[in-house]
């Protein structure tokens, strides 16, 4: 393999790499409706391909090129994804189910937790089910919290697309306290507390 070949072999895995990853961050982003960051993304991604990609794969007499391009779009594809989980964008709805609902309901509201709390009835017997719609990048602490009062408490997890009932909060109100949450607050027929 001459010097010119592998440049280039390590040139189409980085820009595979670029592209790849900024691709899986905008898809990500498309189907949580940010659409100004998918498609400045989406514009890098293109320029990267094309100005990059393109001309690698337009030179594929060397056979070395294709196992370049795999490698790139694996490790980009891989990359991608730990960087969409490191910047955790968007909100999530966490319920948790647990028959010490009372004492983990007032961990929660002493961390500063907004939380919806809903009585429910499994073949085991009562429990509680506490809603709270959270950052995502907020979801693991939460989950720790929850763990650390009851081991056994089930965890269930919603991406949240969108939630614009914060705009029905009163605005003097923290950032956490303006959610969806609110709505269940007067209406005493479905059984929910909200604090």
């Amino acid at each position: 393999m001459n010097m010119t070949v592998f440049a280039t072999f390590w040139l189409i895995v980085l820009a595979r790499i670029t592209d790849v990853s900024l691709g899986t961050i905008r898809m990500v982003s498309v189907v949580q409706g940010r659409r100004a960051f998918a498609a400045v993304l989406g514009f890098f991604e293109a320029v990267v391909f094309i100005s990059v990609v393109a001309k690698g794969l337009l030179n594929m007499n060397q056979p070395v090129y294709a196992l370049a391009y795999g490698l790139g779009f694996a490790t980009g594809t891989y990359l991608g994804m730990a960087i969409e989980q490191r910047l955790a964008f968007g909100k999530q709805l966490v319920f948790l189910l647990t028959p010490k609902g009372p004492e983990l309901a007032e961990v929660l509201r002493a961390a500063d937790y907004l939380l919806a709390e809903l009585k429910g009835r499994t073949r085991d017997g009562d429990l509680t089910i506490l809603c709270v719609e959270i950052a995502r990048r907020e979801a693991q602490k939460l989950i720790r919290i929850a763990s650390a009062i009851d081991e056994r408490c089930v965890v269930i997890v919603h991406d949240i697309r969108r939630a614009d009932f914060a705009r029905r909060a009163d605005p003097k109100l923290s950032q956490r306290k303006r959610s969806w949450l609110f709505l269940l607050g007067g209406k005493h027929s479905v059984n929910a507390r909200l604090s």
